[in-house]
């Protein structure tokens, strides 16, 4: 048996790195003994703030008590029953009706409403999903994704990212896949009569949160009209109130077809979604039957979770108290080395010149953890000179305050009042 510090003398960060699978050279490898609201713990009294939410996931933040009452109560009925779709189940049925009634005011251009939710395990597990279904109802096999996106790691959603160097060493993938610029109102031409569907993030996010206008949207929401392709938004990490409305897309005037969302809405239970017009749904049902299938979407304890989630961030206004927190956030991060800040609600990007300044400043907020408090932060997959700020959207304003202090002395080139050279 392995547990701690054991009787073999193996250490958890060394079973860390020889046991579970790496993904990187550099992994963080901080030890967490336990989360609590923006906090994490380390088993030696570390303390760090989570600036990021891990990765937009934690959007009432960690162990949020309601949502803990609604996990314990459904483990007390029961866990998985059957393969996805064939039993009523409370918490599923629970949960999409709730989902349907955020959509209930919007209709797409033929007037239908997004009304009838898929549940997966996974932001990329629906996106895989949505691929199918505007395959399956279009009867087209084009995609057309943007430059720059990430949807996912599986093979179809790997297909739709839009930066060559992540994918490169991994084909062949999809064909048919097309590119566009994100906000390039001439690249809307490249949609066509082949087009089964256009997916993109309302916000790009792994490019560093690149926000659209809404002139652009609507003309792409009006080119996809016009040559009937299904547009899809991937809102995995604008959804559940990250960007100041519960969807990103209802601030920019744009309904789309298909919704996917993931992260933000599970309150640290893996869950994703896509959602869609039940007539085009439809679909999965026949020719073949069991068109779309998974054993455990929509786990019962996951859906409790995000239903719970759900309702915290409606009674407690926290997609309005998002852009506040935003502003906050802008007026107190000012530093020489500070470009922009680009952000829609409290989905940010601090922006500086490259990563070789960024990252000992992203290391020194981390390691002030090791003696007082620590802040964790990221830079984005796509871009690696600005830095991810997304924390839980149930963090107050003083909480704000002593996070944006720890940056700006990290950029400063301090950590705990010392000076360090460089961080590795």
């Amino acid at each position: 048996m392995i547990s701690g510090n054991n009787a073999t003398g193996i250490s958890p960060r060394q079973l860390f790195l020889t046991r579970l699978a790496q993904t990187s050279d550099f992994p963080l490898a901080l030890e967490v003994e336990r989360a609590e609201g923006v906090y994490l713990h380390g088993p030696n009294g570390e303390r760090w703030m989570d600036l990021i939410s891990g990765i937009g996931v934690s959007n009432v933040g960690h162990r949020h008590p309601r949502v803990v009452e609604a996990i314990k109560s459904q483990v007390d009925n029961y866990l998985h029953l059957m393969v996805y779709g064939e039993y009523v189940q409370s918490p599923q049925v629970r949960l999409a009706e709730a989902l349907a009634e955020t959509l209930a005011a919007f209709e797409t251009p033929d007037g239908l409403k997004l009304d009838n939710v898929y549940f997966t395990n996974s932001g990329t597990e629906a996106i895989e999903g949505a691929m199918k279904l505007t395959k399956r109802f279009t009867g087209r096999t084009e995609l057309v994704s943007c430059f720059n996106a990430y949807h996912g790691a599986s093979q179809g959603a790997l297909s739709l990212a839009g930066a060559e160097f992540f994918k490169q060493n991994f084909r062949p993938l999809l064909p048919g896949i097309r590119h566009i610029s994100h906000g390039d109102f001439e690249d809307l031409e490249k949609i066509t009569g082949r087009t089964a569907a256009v997916v993109i993030e309302v916000i790009q996010g792994e490019a560093g949160v690149r926000v659209p206008t809404s002139a652009y949207l609507k003309a792409l929401r009006r080119r996809c009209t016009e040559v009937g392709a299904l547009l899809v938004f991937d809102e995995i990490q604008t959804g559940f109130g990250r960007t100041g409305t519960f969807w990103a897309f209802e601030a920019f005037g744009v309904v789309p077809d298909i919704l996917v969302c993931a992260k933000g809405m599970g309150g640290g239970m893996p869950i994703g979604a896509f959602i869609a017009p039940r007539e085009v749904m439809g679909v999965f049902k026949t020719n073949p039957i069991l068109g779309h299938i998974t054993t455990f979407g929509g786990h019962p304890v996951s859906c409790a979770a995000s239903l719970a989630t759900l309702r915290v961030i409606q009674e407690e206004g926290l997609p309005e108290k998002a852009a506040e927190k935003a502003a906050l956030v802008r007026s107190l991060l000012v530093h020489p080395k500070i470009r922009e800040i680009r952000n829609q609600g409290l989905m940010m990007a601090v922006q500086v010149d490259d990563f070789v300044t960024l990252k000992p400043v992203i290391d020194r907020a981390i390691q002030n953890g090791m003696s007082s408090l620590g802040v964790i932060t990221d830079w984005f997959l796509f871009c690696d000179s600005a830095m991810r700020i997304a924390p839980p959207l149930t963090i107050t304003e003083e909480e704000l305050k002593k996070a944006c202090e720890v940056i700006l002395a990290s950029l400063d080139g301090l950590s705990d009042g010392k000076i360090y050279a460089s961080c590795s």
